[in-house]
């Protein structure tokens, strides 16, 4: 009988995500099948070679010190496994030749920052975060035997590009987009401008939101909403007076949201209301993250 194959999306990250080495089954209840395995390695970060003692001399003040090595980094190998085995190395050339990899790299990290997010909760580690595509090292997709991919390794595979397809198109766009972020950090490391409290929440609620946690990113959507309103009224800019008229316009179904996930909490396992609404949702976060993107569009006037 032949062995079974198994397809997968491996991506590699220069640091240790957290959880230890090992393989994880992702389940949607105690019952049900496993929807995915993902198989966590660390990799050795190479050691540098101790330099030979020399003897020690005299130093004047003003000659500088030899420039230290970089310290290694350790390399966290993720593995995202589909369970469900292929009979024949048709279907596994077949799954890649196919392959929508934008699709699949993405669902490959949804897989994976679900188990950095329950790793977070169960370590009480605040400083356990998720990953994106675009800093992996190295993404692959291939196939191999079951020890094989448990162990992180495969019988055949190829190297992804994370670039969306579109990428290449914006890329003059996106590179005058950078340039204000870096303008702003200036001010903001200089004291120059500050930050606002809203601004954490938007960025909280974007990952939940992003990562299928609905009541979560409700509830965050909530403070950012009751901080954003005040914050930006208080800066008494005339050219997002249209764009606040809107936010407040929008509050109450945001806080209509909240309020519903919030009841989630409270009701009987037989009473679970239905969850957030993922297209409200999203609607009503990109209202605000388009009002804080104009808020700096135009630059900084710090006369």
């Amino acid at each position: 009988m032949p062995d079974r194959l198994f397809v997968f999306i491996q991506l590699e990250f220069p640091w240790a995500l957290g959880p230890a080495d090992g393989r994880y089954l992702l389940r949607a209840g105690p019952e049900a099948d496993a929807e995915h395995v993902v198989v966590l390695g660390t990799l050795g970060a190479p050691r540098l070679p101790i330099p030979a003692a020399r003897p020690p001399r005299w130093r004047s003040r003003r000659e500088p010190e030899a420039s230290p090595e970089p310290a290694p980094v350790t390399t966290t190998r993720a593995t995202v496994i589909d369970p469900v085995p292929l009979s024949a190395e048709s279907q596994a050339r077949a799954w890649l030749a196919d392959l929508d990899r934008e699709h699949e790299i993405a669902s490959a990290t949804a897989v994976l920052n679900r188990v950095l997010h329950l790793h977070r909760l169960s370590a009480a580690d605040p400083y356990v975060h998720e990953v994106s595509p675009a800093q992996a090292l190295v993404i692959r997709a291939g196939w191999g035997v079951g020890e094989q991919v448990a162990d992180g390794t495969w019988l055949h595979a190829r190297e992804l590009d994370a670039t969306p397809r579109t990428g290449r198109r914006r890329s003059r766009r996106d590179r005058s987009a950078a340039l204000r972020p870096q303008e702003r950090l200036a001010m903001l490391l200089g004291g120059r401008v500050g930050s606002l409290m809203c601004e954490e929440h938007v960025l909280r609620a974007r990952l939940d939101l992003d990562a299928g946690r609905l009541a979560h990113a409700a509830v965050e959507l909530d403070a950012a909403y009751a901080l954003a309103l005040p914050e930006l009224h208080g800066e008494r800019r005339h050219d997002l007076s249209v764009r606040l008229a809107e936010l407040e316009k929008l509050q109450p179904q945001v806080r209509e949201l909240a309020r519903g996930a919030l009841a989630a909490v409270s009701a009987s396992a037989g009473e679970q209301p239905a969850p957030p609404d993922e297209e409200a949702l999203a609607h009503l976060l990109g209202r605000l993250e388009a009002a804080l993107r104009a808020r700096t569009a135009a630059g900084f006037n710090l006369a």
